[in-house]
């Protein structure tokens, strides 16, 4: 979980391969009002958000089989959203991707094709609350995508 921008596709994908594990990314379950919103340089609301969390709720994390593995790449910025999304579960670990404001918004300049343009990152760091350490890991964004991994994995081992 992070801001957009922190790395959660890149490190998701490559997360999900080293587990053996399926990949989901959130922004793909966005509905077409989200993204429309959203290109327009429109932050969301939590209005805008429940739904796309119910949705994730129902058809990524509700209908992964008990024992299986799935990586699921999803902003989930505030902490209603993380108690939402992992309510009930015990076998979750949340991984907040952080960078900084200079750091992700040099990656989002960088970044082609996406709908969430980078004037919007003000606006997630706004709504951003960061996760305590009993909600799960932070790792800071600032090396490589497969020493974010490797930082993960270890994470994983300790939670």
């Amino acid at each position: 979980m992070g801001v957009s921008g922190c790395g959660k596709t890149a490190v998701g994908e490559r997360l999900a391969a080293r587990l053996g594990a399926s990949f989901v990314d959130g922004d793909d379950l966005h509905p077409p009002e989200n993204r429309a919103k959203m290109s327009a340089k429109i932050p969301l609301t939590d209005e805008d958000r429940w739904p796309w969390f119910a949705r994730i709720r129902r058809e990524v994390i509700d209908a992964t089989p008990g024992g299986s593995r799935c990586v699921l790449a999803c902003s989930a910025l505030k902490r209603a959203y993380r108690t939402f999304l992992i309510h009930g579960l015990t076998d979750v670990r949340l991984i907040y991707l952080r960078g900084s404001f200079d750091l992700i918004a040099s990656r989002l300049a960088a970044r082609k094709g996406h709908f969430m343009p980078p004037d919007l990152l003000r606006s997630q760091f706004a709504t951003l609350e960061e996760p305590s350490a009993e909600e799960g890991a932070a790792v800071d964004i600032d090396g490589t995508v497969e020493e974010i991994v490797e930082q993960i994995v270890e994470q994983i081992v300790e939670l």
